[in-house]
């Protein structure tokens, strides 16, 4: 995969649960904190390198912001790191909670 391919939402759990995908939120620590989906890692500058050493370049990889749009710039960024299954969710974490899908609240 030399691009990232897109997602609903029902998607990406989808494949999270059958093939462990790990879901980046992309989302500033304010609103990470308040709600993110369930098992989201929050994908920050500081955080990317202990994201690298977590998963592998193979182990597919979704990014979700808050509307859909940076995740795509994000999800590039990742194929153009090596990273070679790369999802964004269309609809961000907005479509996410309209879907009625698992969330965790931090604070």
């Amino acid at each position: 995969m030399s691009q990232f391919a897109e997602l609903s939402p029902q998607q990406a759990w989808q494949l999270m649960r059958q093939r462990d995908a790990v879901l980046l939120d992309i989302r500033n620590p304010l609103h990470f904190a308040a709600a993110h989906p369930q098992h989201a890692f929050h994908l920050t500058n500081q955080s990317y390198g202990q994201f690298e050493l977590e998963y592998e370049d193979d182990h597919p990889v979704i990014v979700i912001c808050y509307h859909g749009v940076s995740s795509r710039g994000a999800a590039m960024y990742l194929i153009e790191q090596g990273y070679t299954e790369v999802y964004s969710v269309t609809g961000g974490f907005e479509a996410w909670q309209q879907e009625g899908l698992p969330i965790e609240n931090v604070s």
